[in-house]
């Protein structure tokens, strides 16, 4: 770490040490002006409104690591290493007039690929235990992780940001929501080398003891593209249970894979109650794909027969050109995965077998190419009630109820 370096770092710190002296006196400001700053990791307060100008640059630091003893980096890696840290907060925002914060990947991608790293790698932003959380008008560049992970958290709203990372970057996802709830994220555009958006809820038997879901997410406008990873992912860890789940007006491009909720034997947990709609794809590898084969556990410890729950998925008013594949939709032996319905769907595919399914029940209509035997049977008029629909998720998740804390902000 240069002189420049730590300057910029403390000089960061002592103002969040200032400001954190106005947190009960009605919240704080924080204006970053233009320039490029580069700071190792720095924690956020509460009552705090973090506003980069539209030159601004944060960039995360790369260096610390050569400055601490390994042991202390490595706990220090836990509990965070990116641009922005926070845990146990209340109303924070972090936005501006499309500044930057930069997390300066590459270094870390080296290191990953080179298995020369003990620990984890950072996210550029991870809050914990918070709620209250605006994140809006920011561009990310370069995570050296996942880029935004919320997790544990209550109403968090990510709007209008860019993010963007090299489609070969590992494990570069945009916005993961982890075990948290009450979560908008709308009018995004995401380009990593991972999953878009990815829902999250713990990890095989560590999720299903701690039993803290993710529910009632909403999604909406959402543009993007990436090469190893989906648009949308539910899982792999799910664990503590994911629900109500509404996604609209999504347009994913050259890209892997569109929609996938992935588990395995071992999670436990469910993921009951997902409604995608108006999806438009191009140039996309597989449509729609369940994967139940997500097999890598956190260590030996887990139960091989706790089986996933996954119920009541809905996915309607599809279309796409230059698909590969329609949907591999792959349930789980004396697992099967229920109530899964495809409605309005139109895939132009090149394959010649667009569907692969086993262990999945459902219904479908007006979907071409023609779907799986397991999903052949009509949806109208009888098992209508057997699919999530839209008004369901309004009225379970307090949909309506939402503009109140969406207007707040």
């Amino acid at each position: 770490m240069d002189c420049q370096e730590q300057l910029t770092l403390q000089t960061f710190q002592n103002a969040i040490f200032y400001l954190n002296s106005f947190a009960d006196k009605g919240g704080a400001k924080l204006f970053v002006p233009a320039g490029r700053w580069l700071t190792g990791s720095f924690d956020l307060i509460s009552h705090l409104t973090l506003w980069l100008d539209k030159d601004a640059v944060i960039l995360g630091s790369n260096l610390l690591i050569l400055c601490l003893p390994m042991a202390e980096v490595g706990n220090y890696l836990v509990e965070g290493i990116g641009a922005l840290y926070g845990r146990n907060l209340t109303d924070v925002i972090i936005t501006g007039e499309n500044g930057t914060i930069d997390g300066q990947g590459s270094v870390w991608w080296n290191w990953f690929r080179r298995e020369t790293l003990n620990y984890t790698r950072p996210d550029l932003i991870e809050l914990m235990n918070s709620t209250g959380i605006v994140i809006s008008n920011l561009t990310f560049l370069n995570s050296p992780f996942w880029t935004i992970h919320p997790v544990y958290c209550s109403h968090v709203i990510v709007q209008n940001v860019t993010i963007l990372a090299p489609l070969d970057s590992p494990n570069t996802d945009g916005i993961d929501p982890d075990s948290s709830d009450d979560v908008c994220i709308e009018d995004c555009y995401i380009s990593t080398g991972d999953d878009l958006i990815a829902i999250k809820s713990g990890w095989d038997e560590y999720g299903i003891s701690f039993a803290r879901p993710s529910t009632n997410i909403i999604i909406r406008r959402l543009i993007g593209n990436n090469r190893n990873g989906s648009g949308i992912a539910i899982g792999s860890e799910m664990s503590g249970g994911i629900s109500e789940v509404y996604a609209e007006n999504l347009y994913f491009f050259d890209s892997s894979t569109a929609i996938i909720i992935k588990t395995a034997p071992g999670r436990g947990g469910y993921v009951r109650n997902i409604y995608i709609s108006n999806v438009t794809l191009v140039g996309v590898d597989t449509a729609i794909w369940f994967d139940s084969n997500a097999s890598q556990h956190p260590d030996e410890l887990y139960d091989p027969n706790a089986l996933p729950v996954i119920e009541r998925i809905t996915v309607k008013d599809v279309v796409g050109d230059n698909i590969k594949v329609a949907g591999l939709l792959k349930g789980i032996e004396r697992d099967t995965f229920n109530h899964v319905c495809l409605l309005n769907i139109s895939l132009n595919v090149t394959s010649k077998s667009p569907w692969n399914c086993s262990y999945i029940q459902g219904y479908s209509a007006l979907v071409t190419p023609e779907t799986c035997e397991p999903l052949k049977e009509s949806v109208y008029p009888n098992h209508s009630s057997d699919c999530y629909h839209l008004s369901n998720h309004l009225r379970s998740s307090g949909y309506q109820n939402r503009g109140s804390w969406l207007l707040s902000w």
